[in-house]
């Protein structure tokens, strides 16, 4: 078997590519996890309209069956 003296030593390119995934794919889920927060965020300000406006609704039925009601008593 012939040598040539050194054995071969890998470079720390094999590390550095595989640090510079960890970090994308940590990235990624950083992104899409604040993604879905910010979605949960939007469903709740919907609901929290819906929620006022039916509040709005209840109000002007309740001043509608006064009105009726204080009609009819007249």
């Amino acid at each position: 078997m012939v040598t040539d003296g050194e054995p071969r030593r890998s470079g720390g390119s094999g590390w550095l590519i595989a640090l510079i995934l960890l970090v994308a794919v940590v990235a990624g889920l950083f992104l899409f996890s604040g993604m879905s927060n910010s979605e949960a965020a939007k469903d709740n300000a919907i609901a929290d309209a819906a929620s006022n406006v039916g509040d709005a609704a209840q109000q002007v039925g309740d001043a509608a069956q006064d009105a009726a009601d204080s009609v009819t008593k007249n």
